[in-house]
């Protein structure tokens, strides 16, 4: 039963765009996990750019660096 708490930049995405992230993320979940739609749950969590390093880059990113499989291309020091 995977779940996906995606964080990105606030990007004011419609729900067309919301729907079609769901369901390609939901493939990929299918592909390599062997899920069903049934099992898998996606939460789309925009963050307001001025937050982004407080609420994301501090504490889900820089501090857990050497436990990411794909590790960010930038700083934030």
């Amino acid at each position: 039963m995977p779940h996906i708490d995606l964080k990105f930049i606030t990007r004011n995405l419609t729900e067309a765009q919301q729907h079609a992230i769901s369901d390609d993320l939901t493939d990929v979940l299918k592909k390599h996990f062997g899920s069903t739609d049934e099992a898998v749950s996606i939460r789309l969590n925009e963050i307001p750019k001025d937050d982004w390093k407080s609420e994301v880059y501090e504490p889900i990113i820089k501090a857990h660096l050497d436990e990411l499989v794909k590790k960010p291309g930038y700083t934030m020091d």
